[in-house]
């Protein structure tokens, strides 16, 4: 049976590409190493890498086992973390995954209570662009608890933690801001206009795309960027409208905030992989009980450009 001292070989190989590098890291031999890795691929009946002049490729067997290596490894680490907590060590990490939007709109609150209540347990982020990524890469074993959409037929825990609500955003002088819809918009009254819009391997592309199908509409692209606060930054100078969480939003921002209507808007949840232990679950309870979908500066916004119209009449 594979040793997970070979499976970290395996991973450690795959990733630095070469077995000298792999040693390097490993602050092992690479005699040592060649030998220990021969020892797995004889367990498994066959080779896993292929040797090129500089570099190495993995064989049908070796793309089949690395998953599951990365996995088991993964594994690993989290029971060893387990045990400590159970025998009272204040120490460690707390492995946590999500997307790039989530992690500047929603964790931020979280991250700071849960420094403040647990100082010594450290917080390790890994941060996907689109929500499949997030989830095989949970499913991989990366992470503690992972923050995102509700992944599809998961077969571990899932927690809901509230629903994200999206805004368009446009300059302040848009004609738009004036009309008595304002401060909801219907996304085919702007069917005409370029937009501020995402690159494709970011899940808030897939988002915008299917809210202007809905629509009616295919948007016209103006730019692209990869992050929520990039994207209201271009539309608040002009560029074009787009489509970002309204948690990304921060106070004082200068550009035009309007609803879609009909409202757009997405669920998230945490999930694990197994039941999670005490400190993952303490987590899960300061994340469900603070998670700013919608924070009180752009509730507050919102409110009052709603009574501005009534208050022109």
């Amino acid at each position: 049976m594979a040793t997970l001292r070979q499976l970290e070989y395996l991973v450690a190989i795959v990733d630095e590409g070469s077995f000298t590098r792999a040693a390097e890291r490993l602050h092992i031999t690479q005699p040592g190493l060649s030998h220990q890795f021969q020892a797995l691929e004889r367990e498994v009946g066959g080779p896993l890498l292929e040797r090129l002049p500089r570099a190495v490729r993995l064989t049908p067997a070796g793309r089949a086992m690395l998953p599951h290596a990365r996995a088991a490894l993964a594994d690993a680490e989290r029971a060893t973390t387990a045990a400590r907590r159970a025998t009272g060590v204040a120490g460690g990490e707390l492995h946590l995954a999500t997307l790039y939007s989530i992690s500047f709109g929603v964790l931020p609150g979280a991250l700071g209570i849960w420094r403040d209540r647990h100082p010594g347990v450290r917080v390790r982020l890994f941060e996907h662009r689109r929500a499949e990524d997030l989830a095989a890469a949970m499913a991989a074993g990366q992470a503690d608890i992972a923050l995102g959409p509700p992944p599809t037929a998961w077969e571990g825990p899932i927690r809901y933690v509230g629903t994200e609500e999206f805004l368009v955003i446009t300059h302040a002088g848009d004609p738009v801001t004036s009309t008595d819809q304002t401060p909801g918009i219907r996304l085919a009254d702007l069917a005409d206009r370029e937009w501020v819009h995402f690159t494709p391997d970011s899940g808030l592309a897939g988002i915008l795309d299917r809210a202007c199908a809905a629509a009616g509409f295919h948007p016209k692209i103006a730019v692209r960027t990869e992050q929520a606060p990039a994207a209201a930054n271009y539309a608040a100078a002009g560029l074009g409208p787009t489509l970002v969480p309204a948690n990304t939003i921060p106070p004082h921002f200068a550009g035009a905030l309007l609803r879609p209507d009909p409202p757009v808007s997405r669920q998230l949840t945490a999930y694990t992989r197994t039941g999670p232990d005490p400190v993952a679950a303490a987590f899960l309870d300061i994340l469900t009980d603070q998670a700013l979908l919608m924070p009180t500066h752009i509730r507050r916004r919102l409110r009052l450009t709603e009574r501005a119209p009534q208050s022109r009449r």
